[in-house]
């Protein structure tokens, strides 16, 4: 069956969203705005990003209402929270605390051990794991943690940043920076495609050709109630994903997908714009077809990012992870229905 090895990062060589107030802080919290310089390692930082570095366990909603109420300022201006901040940029940053009364309790000892047994990866830049479906790249709208938060508190004497993420769904390979330096170089390398980033699917039906290419415009837009949707638009944003027939069954086929950009959703949506929507999605998928699936056995949404290769300098990295077992024991029924109809080995 075909499914990456965990490598574990051969380098080659290598709970509700918590209530917060802006208000006159506890005793024990600063009562005074701070004024903070822009070291020169959180260069080309988000501004909302350095927040939520400076302001622990505040929710990212909050640090967008008080970026949006002009309490933060950059060099005495308004500023947006997506705003990339210089190097001795002064960032004015209002008293801001958590209250109390509704503070989550911390993860569970076996939440914490399950991200720990997740880790594939770690040295002195990166830390890697293979991130089961079900939990978030972090938390927020309605989650206490995610991943980022689990491993900070399995962590704490670790500075461990998201270097990208992952939908809440998606299992497999998530990478996090141990060093400023790191996760600049490896965002750099993102924003410049210079980054291989490989999922597995299952996919309705057989795909018209082997190999194909979707190049389709996305769209986000965010419904009323927060739900995000994304669609094809001829106005969106430049989006092109790779797809490559793995096995065809009688019903469904084993595509990997190679992402030649990184937006919301973008395998789901392409996937649905070619016709071929993937198993398990409730949001953009085919009713008939997630049923008929749910039959064999599938619970979540078939999607699985199986490999994420860069090079930084001289250096090149290749992390990997097998498909999820959950996933593995569907195909495993589906090759046994009669076996694969077709087989094309995925490029290299």
């Amino acid at each position: 069956m075909p499914a990456g090895n965990a490598d574990h990062g051969s380098g080659k060589p290598h709970g509700p969203e918590r209530q917060a107030l802006v208000s006159a802080p506890a005793p024990s919290a600063s009562p005074q705005v701070q004024s903070v310089a822009v070291p020169e390692d959180r260069a080309g930082q988000r501004l909302d990003n350095f927040l939520a570095g400076r302001l622990k366990g505040v929710p990212k909603s909050l640090i967008y209402r008080v970026c949006r109420t002009g309490q933060v300022r950059v060099n005495g201006k308004r500023a947006k929270p997506d705003q990339r901040l210089e190097a001795g940029d002064e960032v004015r940053i209002p008293p801001v605390r958590v209250a109390e009364r509704d503070e989550p309790a911390a993860p569970s000892q076996g939440l914490l051990e399950r991200i720990e047994a997740a880790i594939i990866h770690e040295d002195r830049e990166f830390l890697v794991i293979d991130k089961p479906a079900g939990i978030a790249s972090h938390g927020g709208s309605g989650v206490s943690f995610g991943a980022i938060e689990l491993l900070r508190a399995a962590r704490p004497r670790d500075t461990l940043e998201l270097a990208h993420r992952l939908d809440r769904d998606t299992s497999g390979v998530l990478v996090l920076t141990r060093k400023r330096s790191a996760l600049t170089a490896l965002q750099a390398a993102i924003r410049e495609g210079r980054v291989e980033k490989r999922y597995l699917a299952l996919v309705q039906g057989a795909l018209p050709k082997p190999r194909l290419t979707v190049d389709a415009p996305l769209r986000k837009s965010v419904l009323q109630g927060g739900e995000r949707m994304v669609r094809v638009d001829p106005d969106g944003k430049e989006s092109r994903s790779r797809f490559t027939e793995l096995e065809r069954y009688a019903d469904a086929s084993l595509v990997e997908v190679a992402l030649e950009t990184g937006r919301t959703h973008q395998i789901r949506v392409h996937a649905q714009h070619l016709g071929h929507p993937l198993a398990g999605d409730e949001k953009y998928g085919e009713r008939e077809f997630n049923k008929a699936m749910r039959d064999l056995g599938l619970k979540r949404l078939f999607l699985h990012a199986a490999r994420f290769e860069f090079s930084l300098g001289e250096r090149s990295y290749s992390f990997s992870a097998p498909l999820a077992p959950e996933l593995a024991a569907v195909v495993d029924v589906l090759q046994g229905r009669g076996g694969a109809k077709a087989k094309v080995k995925a490029k290299a």
